[in-house]
C-alpha cells in the first residue's frame, strides 16, 4: 500500500506523513488515519462513562440519552423513525476504525435493526428505565460485534469528533477542504442530517473527509464484551445440561429472560471500572521479552537451514519496533522480490523527532526508513547492490542492513563508495549492536536509537 505525492512514495501512507507532519503517534492526542486501511482500534463507550473529565462523561450522557430516544419512538409508535434512525448510526466510515482493508464498512439491515429496537418493548429495564450503556444490546442480539459498538458510538458523537478534527488540524497545520458529511446527529432535533460545506482534512484516495477520534476513547476489546460475560459470569450449566456445547444463540435467548443475570454483570463491571484503560496504538514488548527474543537470536544458525532466515526476521521484526519505539513508528513488514530473491525489510516513518532523524531526513529524503534483515553469515556485493537500488529517490537514501556480522572489507568499502558517488548512506547494524540496544532498553538510562546514531558517525567518518 502506497500513497504517492510530489515524486515521493509512502509505504502504508498515513495522513499525518502526507502532509509532512513528522510526529510520532505517542506526541498526537487522536489515532492517525491510515489512507488504506482502518486503525485496528474502537471506540469503548465505556471509557467515556468512566472518565474523570467532565467533557467525556457529558459526552456520554448525551450518547445514552441519543439511544434511548429510540425507546420513545418505540413507546410513541413510530417505531419506522427508530428503525431508520438506528440503521443511520450503524456506520462511520470517517474515523476509519476496526478491521476493513478498505475503510468501507456496511450498515445493519432492517431486520437487525429492528430486533434491537424490539428490546425496548422485550425487556421491562429498558422500557421503563432504558439502558445505562448501549453496548448491553450485544448481550441480547445476534451479530453485535465491537466494531458496530465503535460506529454506533462515533455516529451519535459525529457532531463532537467534526470539532475536535479541526481543532486538531489548526494545531498541527492539517489542510482541511470544505466537504460533506453525512449522517451528523442533532441533538435538538433528535435526528441525522447531512451538513454541507464542512472543513475536513480529505483522503487524497478517494476525496472523503476524514474524523478523528482521541486515542483516550480507544481499545482492542470493549470493557463489556459477550467473551468475557460467558467466560465469567454466564450461568452455562443453568442455560444447559451440556454447557461445553452451548450455543451464543441459547445464551442471547436465556439473557433475554433473565436480565439479572446481565444486569449484575454490568454492576460487576461498573465496579472494576478503574482497571478500564485505553489500549495503546502501538505496545512495546517487556524487558524480558525482548531480552529472551535477543537470546533466541543469537542461538540461531546463519543461512536458511530449517527456516533460520524466516525465523531470524521474525525474531528482529517483533524486537526492533520496540527498541525504536517512539522515536521511529512502526510502518509494517513488507517483502519485496529482486532478482528472484525474496527480500524481507522493515519499514518505519521518520519522525524527525531527534537530530539525528531530522538530518535523515533533510540529507536524504528519507521520510521512511528501511531497514533490510539478512541472516547470513557475510554480507555480499549482491545484497548492498540489491538496497541500493531500493534506496531510490522515492524512498529516501538512507538504509539499514541488520545482519550478524561485521561487513568485510570490499563491502565496506563499496558502502562507502556508494556515498561518495550517489550521496547514500548504509549503516549495519550486527549482533554486538542489537544486543547494545536491548541493553539500553533494558537500563532505560539512554535511547536505543542511540546506537544507530553512533553506527552512522562511524560510517560518515569512513567517508571523503
Amino acid at each position: 500500500m502506497q500513497c504517492a505525492r510530489g515524486g515521493e512514495l509512502i509505504i502504508r501512507p498515513r495522513l499525518t506523513d502526507h502532509h509532512g507532519i513528522l510526529l510520532p503517534q505517542a506526541e498526537l492526542d487522536f489515532a492517525i488515519p491510515f489512507f488504506d486501511e482502518d486503525i485496528p482500534l474502537y471506540v469503548d463507550p465505556f471509557l467515556l462513562w468512566r472518565s474523570p473529565s467532565q467533557v467525556d462523561q457529558g459526552l456520554h450522557t448525551s450518547l445514552i440519552n441519543a439511544f434511548n430516544y429510540l425507546g420513545v419512538l418505540v413507546a410513541k409508535g413510530r417505531e419506522d423513525q427508530a428503525v431508520v434512525t438506528l440503521i443511520a448510526a450503524s456506520e462511520c466510515d470517517e474515523v476509519g476504525l476496526g478491521s476493513s482493508s478498505t475503510r468501507q464498512g456496511k450498515r445493519i439491515g432492517e431486520d437487525k435493526a429492528r430486533e434491537i429496537i424490539a428490546l425496548f418493548k422485550r425487556i421491562p429495564h429498558y422500557a421503563q428505565s432504558g439502558f445505562r450503556h448501549f453496548e448491553e444490546i450485544q448481550f441480547f442480539v445476534e451479530g453485535i460485534s465491537k466494531d458496530r459498538i465503535s460506529d454506533i458510538c462515533c455516529s451519535f458523537l459525529k457532531s463532537f469528533l467534526i470539532d475536535f478534527t479541526i481543532q486538531q488540524c489548526q494545531r498541527l497545520g492539517i489542510p482541511r477542504q470544505a466537504s460533506t458529511v453525512e449522517n451528523v446527529y442533532d441533538y435538538r432535533k433528535n435526528i441525522f442530517e447531512t451538513l454541507q460545506g464542512i472543513e475536513l482534512p480529505l483522503n487524497p484516495r478517494d476525496g472523503k473527509p476524514l474524523i478523528f477520534v482521541p486515542k483516550r476513547w480507544l481499545r482492542f476489546v470493549p470493557w463489556l464484551s459477550y467473551d468475557d460475560y460467558f467466560e465469567k459470569h454466564c450461568p452455562q450449566d443453568e442455560i444447559s445440561h451440556k454447557p461445553e456445547e452451548l450455543t451464543r444463540v441459547e445464551v442471547l435467548n436465556f439473557n433475554r429472560d433473565h436480565f439479572g443475570v446481565v444486569d449484575e454483570y454490568i454492576k460487576t463491571k461498573e465496579r472494576t471500572f478503574e482497571d478500564c484503560h485505553n489500549d495503546p496504538l502501538f505496545s512495546q514488548i517487556p524487558v524480558t521479552s525482548a531480552k529472551r527474543k535477543f537470546a533466541f537470536i543469537q542461538k540461531l544458525p546463519t543461512g536458511k537451514d530449517g527456516g533460520a532466515d524466516r525465523k531470524y526476521e521474525d525474531a528482529i521484526g517483533q524486537l526492533l519496533p520496540s527498541l525504536l519505539y517512539p522515536k521511529l513508528d512502526f510502518a509494517q513488514e513488507q517483502a519485496r522480490t529482486d532478482s528472484g530473491v525474496s527480500i524481507r525489510d522493515l519499514i518505519f516513518y521518520n519522525t524527525a523527532s531527534t537530530p539525528f532523524l531530522e538530518d535523515i531526513y533533510k540529507s536524504y529524503g528519507s521520510r521512511q526508513i528501511t531497514v533490510e534483515l539478512k541472516n547470513v553469515a557475510t554480507i555480499e556485493r549482491l545484497h548492498v547492490d540489491q538496497l541500493n537500488r531500493y534506496l531510490a529517490d522515492e524512498l529516501g537514501k538512507f538504509g539499514l542492513f541488520v545482519t550478524r556480522n561485521p561487513l568485510k572489507r570490499a563491502e565496506a568499502t563499496r558502502i562507502v563508495d556508494l556515498w561518495s558517488g550517489q550521496r547514500k548512506a548504509i549503516v549495519v547494524l550486527t549482533d554486538a549492536d542489537i544486543a547494545q540496544m536491548v541493553e539500553l532498553f533494558e537500563s532505560k538510562q539512554r535511547d536505543p536509537l542511540d546506537v544507530i546514531v553512533k553506527k552512522y558517525n562511524e560510517f560518515r567518518a569512513k567517508c571523503p
